[in-house]
């Protein structure tokens, strides 16, 4: 096991209630797997990453419980000095928006080189001459002539292709993704994903591939994590989710999904309702009120994890019945 994620909280001041942004998440990693992190936005998932990494602003954010174990060591003890060691050597993070991440005064030589002197203590010219292979190993066209440009000289899908070579740069152990695609044409998504798992596989690393688009897990990704309102509600085998959701939000993701090659001519469902206010939290399941089959006991009580099969888990109180509900027997109407 490489990481383990343990009953992780993390709060965000409000003007009232604390905001629960991340509140008791828990996942393992394994060595050389990818595993996607899904759900809407503001469902917790970049800030699950962030939190991995010590890196949620303070205030307004705070960490305030659980264990994050990176090879035994849980990262939520470490020192600064032993945080700013393993950020960039042994755990690697691409962030949401390279033009944003990157420094827009710094050459991108300078930004790739500034790693593997700090965290390997090569020379100038070695770490020059790294740098060169890494933009050639993530298919950067003129390599040297981009090392002495700046972000706004790049376009989006260089700009990520820039990230994912300074992720890449000290062999790390683990990558963090989050939302890597999203400022990128559909084209452009493609080429830096097909690159990203193949570099991924090469070099043995784990990635944890923080997303909403189901198609990019559903390629990329071995096993899926479905996050809503700051909880892991369902965890499973990529195939075993997509055949058999057991829980109503992971069923109500995957018909939003266009199908043209299975279901053509199928309408699209969307998801009624908004996902709830984090400070405000409603009593029960926090999907009760966008669920269709929601029922008393979903109002009242808050269901927990609870194994439905082989290394397939989900928080619903009816994920037993899952199946018949779709079918639509026994509708909540009638149970309530």
């Amino acid at each position: 096991m490489l990481l383990e994620v343990n009953d992780l909280r993390t709060y965000f001041e409000g003007e009232g209630n604390d905001v629960k942004a991340v509140d008791g998440v828990s996942f393992v990693i394994e060595r050389g797997e990818t595993v996607g992190l899904v759900g809407e936005s503001g469902s917790g998932k970049s800030v699950s990453g962030l939190s991995i990494m010590r890196l949620v602003p303070c205030p307004p954010g705070r960490i305030v419980g659980g264990e994050v174990r990176f090879e035994g060591v849980d990262l939520l003890q470490a020192t600064p000095d032993q945080m700013r060691r393993i950020r960039g050597k042994e755990i690697a993070m691409i962030f949401q928006e390279p033009m944003t991440s990157l420094n827009p005064v710094l050459t991108i030589g300078r930004q790739i080189t500034e790693i593997l002197r700090r965290h390997l203590g090569l020379s100038h010219h070695d770490a020059k001459e790294q740098a060169i292979g890494l933009l050639k190993q993530v298919q950067m066209g003129n390599p040297e002539q981009r090392l002495s440009q700046y972000p706004h000289h790049l376009s989006g899908g260089m700009r990520q292709r820039v990230m994912f070579a300074m992720a890449l740069a000290c062999k790390p152990k683990l990558i963090l993704a989050d939302e890597p695609t999203t400022a990128l044409d559909v084209t452009i998504q493609a080429q830096v994903l097909e690159m990203m798992s193949e570099l991924s596989a090469r070099f043995g690393v784990a990635m944890i591939l923080v997303t909403h688009n189901l198609g990019v897990v559903a390629r990329y990704a071995n096993r899926v994590h479905v996050m809503y309102a700051g909880k892991v509600v369902e965890k499973a085998a990529t195939q075993e989710l997509f055949e058999n959701p057991r829980h109503p939000y992971t069923l109500g993701l995957l018909r939003s999904v266009p199908r043209p090659d299975v279901e053509p001519g199928r309408r699209l469902e969307p998801i009624s309702g908004s996902p709830p206010d984090l400070s405000e939290l409603p009593s029960g399941c926090s999907y009760h009120p966008r669920c269709p089959f929601a029922t008393d006991l979903c109002r009242t009580e808050e269901p927990a994890l609870m194994s439905v099969g082989a290394g397939h888990e989900s928080a619903c109180w009816h994920a037993g019945e899952l199946d018949l509900l779709r079918a639509g027997a026994g509708r909540p109407e009638a149970r309530r």
